[in-house]
């Protein structure tokens, strides 16, 4: 895309990984030798600059929500999970982003978040939006107990059904669905990229 539109501003990069100053962390959804690469400066020298910005997929994602979309205005603790193959998470508190929060990792009834709630079991287990939102609220119940959120944005490609599912969970915390979202994620990156060019 860089050489197709022959782009020579910042670049933002969005990764499904724990990203801290350009090293990718962890790789739960990608090939394992991320962990430890010094992404910022392998795509830096492939991309031939060094105006480029990393960040978590779901960070980028909670940044661009909170800028456009379903947290928009709002104080307090918000978190945004997305919904998809493993779930990636960001929490925002009064619009300053807590990084690399990777809650979907996190233990809930002996069994970690995602392989309880993301979309991908949903599909693979064929249950239906009732049972689906029942394990879902399950984990959203445990978050709850934890940070005591004000809101969760729910994000992925499932919240573009999420008629179908949000009106059936039955924890504390009101939920919305993304308005980015699975773009939420590209929105993000540009606002990080954004930022740096302003630095």
């Amino acid at each position: 895309m860089v050489a197709h539109f022959d782009w020579t501003g910042p670049i933002g990069v969005a990764l499904p990984a724990v990203v801290k100053r350009g090293i990718t962390f962890s790789a739960a959804n990608i090939h394992e030798t991320w962990i430890g690469l010094d992404a910022q400066a392998v795509l830096s020298a492939h991309l031939g600059t060094s105006n480029l910005v990393l960040l978590n997929d779901a960070d980028a994602a909670g940044l661009a929500e909170l800028t456009y979309g379903g947290g928009d205005a709002s104080d307090g603790l918000v978190m945004l999970l997305t919904f998809g193959t493993g779930i990636g998470s960001a929490m925002l508190y009064n619009g300053v982003l807590v990084p690399n929060s990777e809650l979907g990792h996190l233990e809930v009834h002996g069994i970690k978040a995602e392989h309880r709630a993301a979309a991908s079991v949903r599909e693979k287990n064929d249950l239906s939006w009732s049972d689906w939102a029942d394990e879902v609220t399950t984990v959203l119940n445990t978050f709850e107990a934890l940070f005591s959120p004000d809101l969760f944005i729910a994000g992925g490609g499932v919240s573009k059904k999420a008629d179908k599912w949000i009106p059936l969970l039955k924890n504390n915390t009101p939920v919305v669905p993304a308005k980015l979202r699975n773009t939420a994620g590209i929105v993000g990156s540009a606002l990080a990229a954004q930022k740096i060019s302003h630095k």
